[in-house]
């Protein structure tokens, strides 16, 4: 077996819902920034908390509400999130993800996802793994309320593991794969080819100067 070591493994929690929409991963009322931190005290805000929340809103000052799993001191660590089907439906708002990423999640399990909500996690150096529901129900039937289990991910090999109970295949874009593992989004994919865009360029520059503007 390869060696299973990067950021993508972890501890999981568990959030035993379906056809969660990006509203209530991230409410409309923080859709006023546009910066990729500081949304993370603000994820499932109805969810988490008794009172609304608001842009710069101190989280200090919040009642929690305590039979919401993110509460849950026991996985405040938690890197992995397991969800039902259809996770991140719903309006195409890319704050859902920066929230998740703000909050410490790295990686999303589900049986399926809302299609932009899949893509926008891979734009944010999330790992979005669509898992068979028997496996899921694996995970939902062992996970404790007092200590976090583990999955390890395999991004080489694409496979994940769970414990001794399973381990399954999972299927991702060879580009995807290549820029969560190099840590690179799209703008840093193509720097990598730097020298031969400029290459490109200057070519062009010489046999169609016309379509170059400097």
């Amino acid at each position: 077996m390869a060696q299973i070591s990067n950021t993508y493994s972890g501890k999981i929690v568990c959030l035993d819902k379906a056809n969660v929409d990006t509203d209530q991963i991230i409410p409309k009322q923080f859709l006023k920034s546009i910066k990729k931190t500081g949304l993370g005290p603000f994820l499932f805000d109805s969810w988490r908390y008794e009172d609304e929340g608001y842009l710069g809103k101190e989280e200090s000052k919040r009642t929690l509400k305590n039979d919401f799993i993110l509460n849950n001191k026991a996985f405040s660590n938690a890197n992995i999130l397991i969800a039902k089907e259809n996770f991140g439906c719903g309006s195409s708002r890319e704050h859902a993800v920066w929230a998740l990423k703000d909050f410490g999640i790295t990686t999303v399990i589900a049986p399926s996802f809302g299609d932009i909500f899949f893509n926008n996690c891979f734009k944010n150096g999330i790992l979005a793994i669509q898992i068979s529901k028997s496996n899921l129900e694996k995970i939902f039937s062992k996970q404790s309320e007092t200590k976090p289990l583990e999955i390890s991910v395999d991004l080489v090999n694409q496979k994940i593991f769970y414990e001794k109970l399973f381990e399954e295949n999972f299927e991702i874009d060879p580009y995807r794969k290549k820029c969560l593992i190099e840590g690179l989004d799209e703008i840093g994919y193509s720097l990598k080819y730097e020298d031969e865009i400029n290459k490109f360029e200057q070519k062009l520059r010489k046999e169609r100067s016309w379509v170059i503007n400097d």
